[in-house]
Order: C-alpha cells, then structure tokens, then sequence
C-alpha cells in the first residue's frame, strides 16, 4: 500500500550512517526522475528525497495542482516524518519557488528549518514575474513557446498525443509561477546558495543576489555555463557544487549543535517566530 508520503518522495534506500536528507523540487514540468543521477552521485550518507509533484509519472492519474499554496499546503504533512532529522532543499525554476515557500511554511508550524536552501534557476521570489503568461495559451502558441524555451525535446513537441498528455501539468506548472504572490515576511534564518545560468538571460545575476532579502545570513551566488536548464547541461558540476555545499553546512550544522549542547544560551530563540 502505498502511503501520503512514499506517493510525495521518490526515496532511495536509506543508509546506515545517513547523516543528512536533500529534498529535490522539480521544474515546471519536470517529475522526481529528473533527479535519478543524483542519488548514485551524491554521498551515500545523503539520502536523496525527489520530490514528486501530483500529475506526472508514478503520480499521473492524479490531477496537477496549480497554485503555490496547494502544494504546500498538501505537501508539508507527508514530510513530517522526514524533518525530524537534518534536511537541505534544493530546487530548479518553480522548484526553487516551492522549496522556499515549503520552508517558510514549515518554520512557522514546526519551527524546523533546513540546513541549507540552494536555489537554482529561479529570480528571487519578491521580484515581479516578468516573463510571458502561458498556462491559458492556445495550444499552438503554448507549443511554440514550450520549443523556445528549449527544455521539451523536439520529438515531445511534435507528438500530439503524447502533447496532449502532458500538456495539463505543463499549464499546471506555469499557472502556479505566473499567479504566484508573494507575501512579505520575516527573512530565514538558514544559509542560502543560488545558482544561475550564465546564457539564461531571463533570469538576472540581479535577480539571483535579490535572494539576499529572504536570508539573515550572506548567500552565496554561483554561476554555471548553460541556459536556463544548466543543470543537465552542467549536471556534474552542479552536483559537486551541491555536495561541497552540503558538506560544510552539515559541518557547521553538527558544530553548532555540539556547542549548544554545551551552552546555557542557545540558539533556539532565532530558530522561533517574532
């Protein structure tokens, strides 16, 4: 039988010494398969958690959701038997807008924060969305605009009924970042690190520091070769970049916890909404 949480998170075994869990949040479009590679490339004590989005793949028979706090809202109790140990999240495009209102949400009702927030592909949430409005094209534009984008292979675009498939999650997808608003709050108390495309150039190295406002702590900004989906262009780079990342977040994560284990002032009042 297969539970709320096993139909959210494609996970791979768990090993004995797992010291670490990294939530993945897809692009529009995009299912928990796209992180497949990640999970023989990573450290074995990385338990790889690719998070799989209502509409796609094992999930295809269910209908897509197409609003932020839908997702959200559905998503956060099937990780709540996860979050009990350390977590990071990563996320591409709309999966980057999805981990950071995932981690807002989860902090204000559990007080639980990831370890690290790495964003990639994705302006920071408070900026205007400047891109085009496609979820409510006609088909043949809406087609059109999927090939400039270049992340449909041709072959899917030139197959109707396969188009006819997968095109209600695509629209899905771009609803949730073309109605999406955000809602001023109090910045995360956690690291964040952003990636970027050097040739995506609908998303800014402006846009990509604009992340600075949703953190207490310095981002780090990096860049990699490619357009907008660099992460398949780049996927070894951003995999190491992701595992250097983790690494010293989870250092500094264990240092910080041995030192409050020792100390009459913790951190926890940072951790706690004001």
């Amino acid at each position: 039988m297969t539970t709320r949480s096993q139909s959210w998170f494609a996970k791979n075994a768990v090993h004995p010494a797992e010291r670490l869990q990294l939530f993945c949040f897809p692009y529009a479009g995009g299912g928990a398969s796209i992180f497949s590679p990640w999970k023989s490339r990573l450290a074995p004590d990385i338990t790889v958690l690719p998070v799989q989005l209502p509409g796609r793949e094992s999930r295809s028979t269910e209908a897509p959701m197409d609003t932020i706090q839908d997702i959200v809202h559905s998503l956060l109790p099937a990780m709540a038997s996860y979050v009990h140990k350390p977590f990071a999240f990563f996320g591409h495009s709309m999966g980057a807008l999805i981990a950071f209102e995932s981690a807002r949400q989860l902090y204000s009702k559990t007080g639980r924060l990831p370890i690290h927030i790495i964003a990639s592909g994705k302006s920071a949430p408070h900026l205007p969305y400047s891109k085009k409005q496609l979820h409510d094209l006609a088909d043949q534009p809406f087609t059109e605009e999927l090939r400039l984008m270049q992340g449909t292979p041709e072959e899917v675009l030139q197959n109707a009924e396969l188009m006819q498939i997968i095109m209600p999650r695509l629209r899905a997808d771009f609803k949730v970042c073309e109605t999406y608003v955000y809602q001023p709050g109090n910045p995360l108390a956690c690291p964040m690190t952003i990636f970027g495309g050097m040739k995506d150039y609908e998303v800014t190295t402006d846009s990509l520091h604009a992340w600075q406002q949703h953190t207490t702590l310095p981002i780090d900004v990096q860049m990699f070769e490619g357009n907008h989906f660099f992460i398949h262009e780049q996927e070894q780079k951003v995999i190491s970049a992701v595992v250097n990342i983790l690494s010293a977040s989870s250092a500094q994560n264990h240092a910080a916890a041995a030192h409050a284990s020792y100390s009459t002032n913790t951190l926890q009042p940072r951790f706690r909404q004001s």
